[in-house]
Order: C-alpha cells, then structure tokens, then sequence
C-alpha cells in the first residue's frame, strides 16, 4: 500500500508547496553490478505581470517577483490542477544503432541522450540521460570526457507508488562512499510527473528505488520535475527543481531547498522559489535548473522554451545565495541554437578537476529537430564567468586539445 505523508511546514501549516514524502528511510542498495567490459479546486495563482521596461533607460526589470503566498488546503481529492499538455519527453526506442556522427558535428556521441548530467567519480566520467525507450536512465562512461561507452540502465524498475516509464531528468549526488540518484517518474495515484530518489553504493548503480512515496510532488502547482542537486561552499546540499504549472494558470518555476547530509531526505524549511516564467522567449515554460557559485556569486542556469523546437534555449541568472534572490542577467537566453546545434538546452554545470566549468547539455541537429527521426545528443560547452556575467564559449569538440585533454582527465 502507497504510504504518503504531507511535509509541513515549521509552523504546522500546509499549503501549494506542501510535498508528498516517503514515511520511512530508503535503505543503501548495496547490491553490486557486475564488474564492467574493461574494454478540491484551488485558488488560481494569477499570471505575472509583462515586465516594464523603465521609462528613464528602456531598460528590462529582470528582478524576480516574490512568489504568491495564499495558503491552499492539503489535497483530499483528485488533482484538479493539470500541467498543460505536451509530447512525453522520453525519446522513443531507437530503430537500431544510431549512425556514425557527420565530421562537422559538435555533438559527443551519436545516441540520443536528452537531459544529461556527468559526474566525475571513481576516476571516470559517469553520464545519466532521461529515458530513451525501455531504457528508464541511459548511462554512459569516459575517461576523457570525448570518447564515451555505453553502461546500461542505471535505474533497475520503477519504485511501487511509480507507473513504468517517463523517467526524465536523472542526476547524482555524491555524500561519502554513497551516490544518491534523483529522478522524475509518473506518480500513478495523481498521474503527475514526481520526484524521486535512491542510493547505491557505486555512480553508475544499480538504483533499486524501493520508496513507499515521492520525494516531491507539488500537486498543486502541476507536479515536480527536474531535480539537480547543488552542494554550497558549506557542504551543505540543496536540491533544485522545476514545478510544471497548470492550465488554470501556474506558471512555470524554479525551486530550491536543503537536503539531509546523506542527501535523502528534505530538511530546513518549506520551498524556496527562485524564478517563475516572464520573459517571452522563455515562453511556456522553465526547467532544468542547474547552479554553480564562483567568486561568491550564484550562478543558476535554466532552459526555457518547448524542448521539442529549435528555440529551447538556455537563461541565466545571478542569485545571492542559493535561497536567492535572484535576477536575471539579460532579457535574452545565453545559449540558443547556433551552427550545429539546435534547440539546446537540459543543461548542467560540471566542474573539471582544474576548476574551471563546463556545460553539459543536448542539442538537436539542425536538419532533424523534434520526433521522430532527430536526437536529442550529448553536448559539452565551455563557460566563462566574470562578475555577474556568464558567457558560453564554443562547442568542446571544435576546441579539443591534448593538453586540454590531459587537465579534463586530472589526477
């Protein structure tokens, strides 16, 4: 039997933010793969106002809103509150081995691999992908971060309160000698995409999920996705994720809120918003937060726009903490489709072992945008940072040299 019980806040009181988590503790999985081929309606939160543009400059408000405040009563019935519809972001299974990428591609691989998150541990470099196929998390394996190896599926069956299929947006936190898997899976008693998460005791798994519940579930605001992790310069870690909206009107937003030191649960107070959906390229939607901190400054990345289109693309923001404020750097997306790449977006920072940071992400081909017949593949990008200001450099494939190589793979 599905076990749910509402997080409330410090207070006692609940309200849209209120998430639906697990009553027990999941237990560390500690079973080992074998080794690898070394070879109810609701109050309708109402739109943002258009920004202004200030009569003095015509400069843009890039300052956040503060997120609305009416409290909503826990949820006894149904969900009301649909997220708009859309095409299932699972890729569809591949008709057979994909084929050998064109010289001028920038893409990594030839597999499609939507969402990408990489972690460096165990001296390799681990990637994780939203489901393609039967495949629930696509996992791959480098050295060197150019030539990649398939693993296999990270996530061994969906957990009991969860419906197969739909698993988007994977990444993995490691805490100690555990690596904690976040996902978004389908919540079979609402029907909303949620959050879930599990340990293993190797990066590349197996995840065996055996919660009893979600570990987030806005059921008021659309359902939950996207889950990043972010550890802060504390150590302290926080998990990032996206709320879907609703057709009565939620907009999109972005999330923040600490975890437990072992990553697994949710501690501290309720959810802390750092940006909803205002400016019009990002129209409909936000999501796929990522944040990084450099000099003291937050960075938090977004992608904005449909994922299935040419004009995804990749927002910025500058925050003063990981709990924001935040406010965006320009009325303009800092990564859009350019030669090679179309509709790019499902970002994620990674920090090489000489600290400097890179994006990950997917693209489509130019000529093969949306399903079937395009890819969503594994991109890498370099970043500059200065200040407030963020630039995104050119593809990591046009840039590769041996020494940049032998600094990727480090000590």
């Amino acid at each position: 039997m599905v076990v749910l019980a509402l997080v409330a806040s410090a207070c006692g009181a609940s309200g849209p933010d209120a998430t639906l988590e697990r009553a027990s503790t999941p237990r560390v999985v500690e079973r080992v793969r074998p080794p690898l081929d070394a070879s109810a309606p609701t109050t309708t939160t109402p739109e943002p106002a258009p920004f202004q543009a200030a009569a003095s400059s015509g400069a843009v408000d890039l300052s956040e809103p503060a997120p609305p405040a009416t409290p909503e009563a826990a949820p006894t019935g149904p969900v009301v509150n649909r997220p708009p519809p859309g095409p299932d972001r699972s890729a569809p299974a591949p008709a057979g081995p994909p084929a050998p990428l064109a010289e001028e591609s920038t893409a990594l691989h030839p597999s499609d691999f939507p969402d990408p998150y990489i972690l460096r541990a165990n001296g390799a470099y681990w990637a994780f992908a939203t489901q393609v196929g039967p495949t629930s998390i696509p996992t791959m394996r480098s050295q060197d971060l150019l030539s990649w190896e398939w693993v296999g599926n990270a996530l061994q069956g969906p957990p009991s309160w969860a419906g197969w299929g739909h698993h988007w947006a994977p990444s993995v936190l490691q805490r100690g000698s555990t690596y904690v898997l976040y996902y978004t899976t389908r919540h079979a008693a609402t029907g909303l995409q949620c959050i879930s998460r599990v340990a293993s005791v190797l990066p590349q798994g197996p995840y065996i999920d055996d919660s009893d519940g979600p570990l987030i579930c806005q059921t008021r605001r659309g359902g939950s996705i996207d889950p990043s992790p972010f550890v802060d310069t504390d150590g302290r870690a926080y998990l990032l994720w996206k709320s879907e909206g609703t057709l009565a009107g939620e907009p999109t937003r972005i999330w923040v809120r600490r975890l437990s030191e072992d990553g697994l649960r949710l501690v501290g107070d309720g959810p802390v918003q750092l940006l909803e959906r205002r400016l019009p390229w990002e129209f409909p939607i936000i999501e796929g937060p990522s944040m990084a901190v450099v000099d003291g400054r937050y960075h938090l990345l977004y992608s904005g726009n449909r994922w299935e289109t040419a004009g995804y693309a990749v927002g910025h923001a500058v925050c003063d903490s990981v709990l924001g404020p935040c406010r965006r750097s320009a009325e303009g997306p800092v990564l859009q489709s350019r030669p090679g790449e179309a509709g790019p977006g499902g970002q994620e920072f990674l920090r090489l072992p000489s600290g400097e940071l890179v994006l990950a992400h997917h693209a489509w081909e130019p000529d093969a945008v949306g399903y079937p017949g395009g890819a969503r593949r594994l991109h890498l990008t370099s970043v500059r940072i200065d200040g407030d200001h963020l630039a995104v450099g050119s593809p990591w494939r046009e840039q590769v040299r041996a020494d940049l190589v032998q600094d990727v793979v480090g000590p």
